[in-house]
Formats: structure tokens, sequence, C-alpha cells
């Protein structure tokens, strides 16, 4: 047999063992990382995902513009425990315009916990205000009863520097501090304000630094973020990227960004809009919009 006849039989057979090898490599990969699906049609377009304080194993998701005022306390597996509902703003049909991300904190109350949902999405951009909501984490929250009705305390903020739109909001526990970060730019913009506020008080956000990713949009326009519980590392995504940089002796987050980050493991998803810290700091979960998205878990590289 000719060489060339060789080859041209060895070659598909190659060509098909790769892809297969590929294939199965991927699948593998994807199974490992997987700890469930969103088990629910109600969570279809989820934007947010954060780690409880009070409750072992337990996240908080919620869904972007569309939904009403509330979310949803989950499993890492994607089972509903709760749905937890609050009142919003009057203003808005179902009492939110667009929340578009969630997380978990300290609040006026030392040694509680609290939950801070970002009504922040504003895609044109036009509003003159953004909303966060304020919520104390009870314990009956994964209860008996799945549907909680719970206060919630708003604080509205404007921009410094023109209306922005924002799908990244973030608690910082050392210096007791809001973060917001901004989205549809090539360079965004990180903003700040201090947590301890009044119901419906209006204040202006601080400009801290803009932060510019390598990228093309919109894959690069940012997402999510977190701070892990012991304010030491910090979590940036956008849709096909994760940054992850670690904190130098306290201090300001907005400095630790503003050094190179390192690039962590991501599974590119549907559109992959959430972000959080596990309770330990040892790894993080993400989850995309769609009905039955599948939930990610991912370690931190040397944790």
């Amino acid at each position: 047999m000719s060489r060339s006849k060789k080859i041209k039989i060895i070659l598909p057979i190659v060509i098909t063992l790769f892809f297969a090898a590929y294939a199965e490599h991927k699948y593998a990969q994807q199974k490992l990382n997987i700890t469930g699906h969103l088990q629910n049609k109600q969570m279809d377009e989820i934007s947010g995902i954060a780690a409880s304080g009070v409750h072992d194993g337990i996240y908080y998701v919620h869904n972007d513009s569309g939904d009403t005022s509330r979310f949803f306390a989950i499993t890492p597996e994607g089972k509903i425990k709760s749905v937890i509902y609050f009142k919003g703003d009057s203003k808005f049909k179902f009492g939110v315009h667009d929340c578009e991300d969630i997380a978990v904190g300290p609040g006026p109350v030392k040694g509680k916990s609290y939950v801070y949902v970002g009504d922040i999405g504003d895609n044109l951009p036009i509003y003159r205000y953004i909303t966060v909501y304020r919520i104390e984490e009870q314990k009956i929250w994964t209860g008996g009863d799945s549907v909680i009705h719970a206060n919630a305390v708003p604080i509205h903020f404007t921009y410094p520097d023109g209306s922005r739109d924002a799908e990244t909001l973030m608690i910082d526990p050392i210096e007791k501090l809001i973060y917001i970060v901004s989205k549809r730019t090539d360079s965004v913009t990180v903003y700040t304000s201090p947590l301890n506020f009044k119901a419906n008080d209006t204040l202006v956000l601080t400009k801290r630094c803009k932060l510019f990713f390598n990228g093309f949009r919109p894959f690069k326009w940012i997402t999510a973020g977190d701070i892990s519980k012991d304010g030491q590392q910090v979590l940036l995504k956008d849709y096909v990227k994760v940054y992850y940089w670690k904190r130098n002796n306290n201090e300001p987050i907005w400095k630790t960004m503003q050094r190179k980050p390192v690039e962590l493991p991501y599974q590119q998803e549907k559109q992959g809009e959430a972000i959080g810290f596990t309770p330990d700091g040892k790894g993080y979960y993400t989850t995309s919009e769609g009905v039955f998205s599948p939930i990610y878990y991912y370690p931190i590289p040397g944790n």
C-alpha cells in the first residue's frame, strides 16, 4: 500500500480519536465541576449568587429584569429551600427595575448577617438613581415555609459622573463599604459608599478608580463580582474570564484591583452573570441565565 493511501486511511482515524478524546475530556471536566442545575423554572434569568452568612450550604440567587422583588435560597445542587420576597420601589411595576447582583456581609448590628440586593442595572443608561436593598438574614428562611416575606431597608445612590449600567455589587467586611463596578465601557469604574446608612437616604457614590481588561466587547464587560467573607480575596468576571486578587495588609479593595489579576478557571456559560465565594474562601460558584442552568464549582488554586 502506498504511503499516500496509508495517510488517507490513518488521518481520519487520528482526527476521530482526537475529537473523541477532547469531547470525553470536556465532558469529564464539566461533570466534575457541575454540582447541580437550577431546579425550578422560576429561576430563569439568574444574575447573582452569594453564600449565606447564617445557613450552612445555602446560597442566594436572583433573577434580573422582569422579575419581582424577591430572591431564592438554594442548595449547591440547585434545589430551592425558600423564596424571599421584599417590598421594593412602588414606581416600578414589579417593585424593582433590574436587579443585577447580590452580596452578603455585615450591617448596622454587630454579629448579624445581611443580604444586599442591587437594583443597579440600567442598560440605556437613563435612571437618576439606583437602589440597594439591605435585608437581615433570618434562621427561619430555610424552615418549613418556602415563601418568606422579609423587611428590606432601601438606600438610593447617584453616580458622581452620570448614570451608569452596573452588574457588580460587593461588600467589603473590613472597611465596611459597598462596592459597585460599572459594566459597559472599555475601562470600568469602581465606586464605593459606607455600609452605614439610613433607610431611603440618597447618597452620592465615591468614584475610586478605573480598571481595564483586555478583550472585545461585549465579552469583556464585567458582569459579576464578590469579596470573600474574610475580606482577603476578590473576584470579578466577564462573559469569558474570571479575575482574582488577594488583598495585601487590609489595603482598600479598589487598590487591590488595580494590580494585575490572576485568571482563574472558568467554563464559559450561556450568559454567565453570577459568581460568589464559598464561605471558607477556598472556592467559588458560578451560574448563568437560562432555565435549568448548571451550577459550577471551582476550587481556588493554592487555597
